[in-house]
């Protein structure tokens, strides 16, 4: 699993400088964050209205389309795959409501 995830990081960092009009990728760079983030943001309401619904199927391919965009975006905060693991697994046997209690308050 943690291979594919590694394995889209390479193929979206390889894309990132490609031709904008042969890549969507690249397209994506080249329109910058905010629309990086906002395609974030409309898959994963995508993917909230297909678990909703009840939709097996369509849940697999909008949180598919929601990984893929969240990688895009990582990529373009250069924040690498490896930390967000690094994160999840400092997290690990912690409960989440002592973890969110831990944070800064801001």
């Amino acid at each position: 699993m943690t291979a594919t995830l590694e394995q889209l990081e390479s193929t979206i960092a390889a894309r990132r400088d490609a031709d904008p009009s042969a890549s969507y990728v690249a397209s994506l760079f080249a329109k910058g964050m905010p629309k990086i983030a906002q395609k974030l943001g409309e898959e994963a309401v995508e993917t909230v209205i297909a678990a909703m619904a009840g939709d097996a199927k369509a849940v697999t391919s909008e949180a598919a389309d929601l990984l893929f965009h969240l990688t895009v975006l990582l990529a373009a905060a250069g924040v690498p795959l490896a930390d967000v693991m690094a994160e999840l697994e400092r997290r690990e046997g912690r409960s989440g409501l002592d973890e969110k209690a831990s944070r800064p308050k801001g």
